[in-house]
């Protein structure tokens, strides 16, 4: 399916302005930016081609790769055009840092919560940086690929015995 000329005009100025790359597939539009530009880039997308409406925040952990080890994925949406289109933004390393876009979109302000509450993101100037979905004396980020597992063995006919040798019982 060829691309939307909207989208086409789109994609021709974040290259040249932002040195985003595109990638289409199945129809659906994706375009890449270096987070140095990602601020500047998502503001364009709004004032000037019309994606008024931030869709969602997410993220991507690639561990073990460590460069990029986070693709951090907005969805924003032109309700004037019908267009979707998703921004991601490398991140390197085990803490990265990201400035927020909660004063370009406001919304943004819960999306990036639950982002740095799951992955360990952080949004600089972020005006609310509490955990939004674990309780607050949470360690540690439990959508990362390296937050360990906890694990418990299920329970069959066959392993019962053993099972329930090393359960812990409370104690009378």
């Amino acid at each position: 399916m060829p691309m939307n000329e909207k989208f086409a005009i789109v994609m021709k100025n974040m290259e040249e302005r932002f040195a985003a790359t595109l990638h289409e597939y199945a129809g659906d539009v994706t375009i890449t930016v270096l987070p140095e530009f990602m601020f500047d880039a998502i503001q364009t997308l709004r004032d000037e081609f019309h994606f008024n409406l931030l869709m969602d925040v997410t993220a991507v952990d690639y561990w073990p790769q460590q460069e990029p080890r986070f693709h951090l994925v907005y969805h924003v949406y032109s309700m004037l055009e019908n267009l979707l289109l998703r921004v991601r933004v490398p991140l390197n390393g085990n803490s990265p840092h990201i400035p927020t876009i909660e004063h370009i979109f406001p919304n943004a302000n819960w999306k990036e919560r639950e982002v740095w509450d799951m992955f360990g993101i952080t949004f600089d100037a972020h005006s609310d940086p509490r955990r939004i979905i674990m309780p607050y004396d949470w360690q540690g980020h439990p959508l990362r690929k390296d937050y360990p597992l906890g694990y418990e063995e299920v329970q069959f006919t066959f392993n019962a015995a053993e099972i329930d040798k090393r359960k812990p019982y409370a104690k009378e």
